[in-house]
């Protein structure tokens, strides 16, 4: 497998670095990514992390240029019906999620079940996510994804609240209180090495999983 990561920031970076450890082939790492060349593409997984707007203005090239695509860019729900249909009219696979982290995964289908349990229970939940102060999107993707979940699965809309400090990789919290009792869940990130690690486990799983797929609907 070869891989173009589209976006060189610190998540770009820490990609890369899980590339090298992987021993998979880095074609480039790109700030432009609709200056590689076609025949380049077309052997190469793109893993985007970049802006909303980059991939807003990117996602088209990428789908009709490229193997795969693996996109831990948040920020483009507003879009996400055409973005879709983008990839399953161009034939090609695409792998996306709000939050690559095992352990943020495992956050959800925790926080699904616990609404299952505790649905008509009387339980008020709510969402509580914490990030470094350069982090555009607020509330963060992952926090919309537990907060759809918890709407789905407990029929009740949390409420969603962002706190920005320090350089913190990313702390989410998901609370059920009740006159009786408080159940919280818990995920804190110590670095953003647990995305990259889950965005190349997703090029890889583009191999085995053609079409379009939500990174928890291929490992939960």
């Amino acid at each position: 497998m070869k891989v173009i990561i589209s976006g060189y920031g610190k998540m770009g970076h820490m990609v890369e670095e899980e590339l090298k450890e992987k021993g998979i082939e880095l074609v480039e790492a790109s700030e432009d990514i609709v200056a590689t060349k076609p025949e380049v593409a077309r052997e190469c997984v793109c893993i985007d992390f970049t802006t909303p707007d980059a991939f807003k203005a990117n996602y088209r090239f990428i789908a009709e240029h490229f193997k795969a695509a693996v996109v831990g860019t948040t920020g483009w729900n507003d879009i996400k019906d055409e973005v879709l249909e983008c990839f399953r009219k161009a034939g090609t696979t695409m792998i996306y999620a709000s939050n690559f982290s095992i352990g943020v995964n495992a956050l959800f289908a925790a926080t699904r079940k616990a609404c299952e349990v505790l649905k008509g229970a009387g339980y008020t939940p709510s969402v509580e996510e914490v990030h470094h102060i350069h982090k555009l999107d607020a509330p963060s993707g992952t926090a919309k994804s537990l907060g759809a979940i918890i709407e789905e699965s407990l029929g009740a809309s949390p409420e969603i609240s962002s706190v920005r400090e320090g350089e913190v990789p990313g702390i989410h919290t998901v609370d059920f209180l009740s006159a009786c009792d408080r159940l919280t869940l818990r995920h804190e990130a110590f670095s953003r090495k647990g995305l990259a690690a889950g965005a190349v486990a997703a090029a890889l799983l583009t191999e085995t999983h053609p079409g379009v797929h939500e990174f928890s609907d291929v490992i939960l």
